[in-house]
Order: C-alpha cells, then structure tokens, then sequence
C-alpha cells in the first residue's frame, strides 16, 4: 500500500512539470502529440507498478480465449494486383439527307432497316437512327473583291436572301475574302449584327479572289466549334493567288469533321449574257467551268448542296432548300466493322433499301415513281492512337 501512495505523488509531479512548460511562452510550441489511451488500472494480485517514463509496459495477457482471426481477403489475382482495361470502340455518326429531286423535300418516317451503310465496300450494322431539326450554326464565307460589280451584287442578294431565313436560335458568323479573309462578325444570333455587317460591304479593295486560303482558314476556325457546323460559301468559285492547291484544300475537307459546306455560285446571268454574245474566250470559259466543278465537289464531299443561280428570283427557293437540309436530318450511328485506329481515311457510301434489301422506291399520290437524292458525306477519317 505504500508503494502505491508514493507513486500516485510522482504522477501528480509530473503533471505539474509539464504544466509549467506548457504556460512558458517563451519557448516554441512543442508539436502536438497523439494522445495515447490511458490503460485499465490492473487487478489487485497484478503487483506494484513503476513509471518508467517513456516506455509503456504491457499489461500482462488475460488468460481468456482470444478472438478467432478474421478471414484472409482473398486477392482478385495470385499477385494481389487490380486491374483494369479500357476498350475504345469507335462510333460513327453521319448526317444524312434524303431529299425529292423534283421539289427539293425533306422525306420523313424512315426506318433504321431502310437505310445500307457500305463503308470501304463493307456493309455496316445502322445501330440508332434519330431525326434532328436543330438551330444551326454557320459562317457566311462571300466573295467580296472588286472583280466585277454584277458578281458583287449577285454575292449581297444572295446572303440577304440567306440572312432572311435566319431564326431567333441560330448562330452565325459573317467572313469575307479578297487578297486575305477579314471576318466582319464572331458568331452571334443577334440579327442587327449579322445585318449591319451586310450592309458594311460596300466598296471592295483587292481584285484577287484567294477561295482556297479562305476557306481552309475557315475550316480551321472551326474545329474548335463543337457540334455541326455550316459554311455557306458565295463565291464566283475562281482562285487566283491562293498559297494553297487544290489538293491541299481537298485534304483539309476530308480531315475536318461534323462541317458541311454549300455553295452558290455567283455572276450567273452576266456570265451567260457574255458567252451568248461570243465574248467570252475559250481560256475564260474553261476557268468558270473548273470553278464550278470546285464548287461542287466542295459541297459534295461533305453532304451540302451546290447551286448555280442565274436569276435573282431562284434566290428564295435556293435558300429554302439549304434550310431544309439543314434544320431537317437523319443521324445515323453505327460501329465500324474496321476497329483500327489508323487514321486512314474510309469511304462511306449510304443507300435506302426495302424490307427485302432492293432499292427503296418511292411514289407520290397518284403512285407515281418519284426519285430522291441522298446526301451524306463521301467518307471520315478514323481517330489516331493517341487521340
């Protein structure tokens, strides 16, 4: 009992002791200690305990059966590794447009099965087909170079007539070109900011018509649009100073994705009223056939439409037609067959068929045969590996 009185009285020293270091402020801190837990006091027949400053002295075992050991976990693997792999199944995604050739409609109620997707000459499995009618989002890209003032005049009806058929929704952005490309409006819905950059085309500068450096710097512009993107080119179609070739401006098409171009073509009438009248020459003549033939192939490669107006009244129905197959269109998705991300550039090849695999036909009211116009684009380019 004795031996226990004397220890209760170092234990309270000591707790003086640090008390007084505690309230020293002129010494740093020491850094917070983990509290440890304060033992059981031990049984009667346990003996006389001693403080043994730092070391803490084990209480000795209760003779009483210890607990059963819980269950080893059992590893997922002999090595006790996790884990886990990542498949990437590439998707595709095409817009289509089915319209009829005689009234330029867009042909509703398709079926996923009426639709035959050949990609590479290999028929593909259409997983989901979904029809769209969004907002659009789209750049005015016009010739505006002082060549000759009825294909500048044709170029201010023509995206008047566009700029018409805008709703409250949409998105667009206004560019010209001459020499370099100068954008007049960023993307805004605001309809007095689209008109007043019309109305800012007045007098042009440069006569030289670079078409392909404007629009390979467009479609650069927009790669860092998200979503479906339209440019609406309203060009003579010519290039004369470009630093860029034709064969560069048609691999720039095939790389840039979810951008569908149209194209109307400007001078039209003064064209025609100047060969009709024998003064245009062969060399001339040959350079607007190769720049509608651009044209064209411009708007064919990516799923638009090319229009060749001669008369200001065409005007309406023309952007009438563009807005349909643009607010209207099928989204086809379906897994590619070739998995390899390679970054080759596959041919896509879209055909409607019945429910025996035949060519789909179609007929009006009074059952006759109407013919239809299937508008997709020619082809993707598949991701690389380290994209």
């Amino acid at each position: 009992m004795g031996m226990r009185k004397i220890l209760v009285v170092l234990i309270l020293a000591g707790g003086l002791e640090m008390g007084a270091w505690a309230q020293d402020t002129t010494a740093p801190a020491p850094p917070p200690q983990q509290q440890k837990p304060t033992p059981a006091p031990a049984p009667d027949d346990a003996g006389p305990q001693t403080d043994s400053g730092s070391i803490v002295l084990k209480k000795k075992k209760e003779e009483d059966t210890p607990p059963p050991a819980p269950a080893e976990e059992k590893p997922r693997n002999p090595n006790g590794e996790i884990f886990s792999m990542r498949v990437d199944v590439p998707i595709v995604n095409l817009d289509v447009n089915v319209l009829l050739d005689k009234t330029h409609e867009f042909v509703p109620g398709l079926k996923p099965e009426n639709f035959l997707v050949v990609e590479d000459g290999v028929e593909q499995e259409v997983t989901s087909l979904r029809l769209t009618k969004t907002p659009i989002t789209a750049v005015m890209l016009l010739e505006f170079a002082s060549t000759s003032w009825p294909f500048i005049q044709d170029m201010r009806n023509a995206s008047a007539s566009f700029f018409r058929t805008l709703q409250p929704q949409d998105y667009i952005a206004v560019a010209t070109y001459d020499l370099r490309t100068h954008i007049l409006t960023d993307f805004t819905n605001n309809k007095e900011t689209i008109q007043e950059a019309l109305q800012s085309l007045m007098i042009p500068t440069f006569s030289d018509t670079n078409e392909f450096d404007a629009l390979y710097e467009t479609l650069d512009r927009l790669t860092r649009v998200e979503g479906r993107k339209y440019v609406i080119l309203i060009s003579s179609g010519r290039d004369t100073f470009s630093k860029l070739t034709l064969d560069k401006m048609l691999a720039k098409i095939k790389a840039t994705p979810n951008v569908t171009i149209f194209t109307v073509s400007t001078g039209g009438f003064a064209r025609t009223m100047t060969d009709s009248g024998g003064s245009m020459g062969a060399i001339r003549r040959m350079d607007y056939l190769q720049a509608d033939n651009q044209m064209k192939t411009f708007a064919a490669m990516t799923g638009g439409l090319s229009f060749q107006p001669r008369f200001q009244g065409e005007l309406p129905d023309i952007f009438g037609q563009i807005n349909e197959s643009i607010r209207n269109q099928y989204v086809l998705t379906y897994r590619p067959t070739n998995t390899k991300n390679d970054g080759t550039f596959r041919k896509v090849k879209v055909y409607l068929v019945d429910a025996e695999g035949k060519p789909l036909k179609m007929q009006d009211e009074k059952g006759k045969p109407v013919k239809y116009s299937i508008i997709a684009r020619d082809g993707y380019r598949a991701k690389l590996p380290v994209e």
